[in-house]
């Protein structure tokens, strides 16, 4: 009898399941990810020398602050350096190279992503030279082009080629 109540509660066991409900897509462009991979691709290029970056210079800083004339040791100039300490700073840290926490890498990301796009919107950034892979890309596809245009030829060339008539087979 012990069997049959064991199997019969086997039977009768419910399983439950729970489903989570996956938060909604955020409305931003561009994930913590993206951002990383832009970051990555942005500093990667930098420190390969592909593009340069224009960072306000001490004259154009006094020009936003011309009260700064007035003083002996002029401002701008240590604000310029800093801007450019603070860049270094994050890209330190983005590069493993300057030990943090997780949560001040991803800040670090953040800031790089933001100063990205703040010197983009000032046409700070210029790209020295199109990208390798980019080249290479272009390359690969002259070459598909080329491919394709003699199987085009040799297509044409099979589907137009005049047919031998049965008495020129015959001889």
């Amino acid at each position: 009898m012990t069997q049959n109540n064991t199997v019969n509660s086997e039977k009768n066991k419910v399983i439950r399941v729970q489903i989570k409900k996956t938060p909604e897509s955020s409305a931003a462009l561009y994930s913590e990810k993206d951002a990383r991979v832009i970051v990555d691709e942005f500093v990667t290029a930098w420190i390969k020398g592909d593009l340069i970056i224009r960072f306000p210079t001490a004259s154009e800083l006094v020009k936003q602050n011309p009260l700064s004339i007035a003083f002996p040791k002029d401002p701008s100039v240590s604000a310029e350096l800093k801007i450019k300490e603070h860049y270094i700073d994050r890209i330190l840290v983005c590069a493993g190279v300057k030990s943090a926490s997780n949560e001040e890498q991803q800040k670090a990301i953040s800031d790089i992503f933001k100063m990205i796009l703040m010197f983009r919107s000032a046409n700070r950034i210029e790209n020295k030279n199109i990208s390798k892979d980019l080249e290479n890309r272009v390359t690969e596809l002259e070459k598909t082009q080329q491919n394709q245009m003699k199987l085009v030829e040799q297509i044409t060339a099979f589907l137009f080629k005049p047919k031998k008539s049965k008495q020129q087979t015959k001889s």
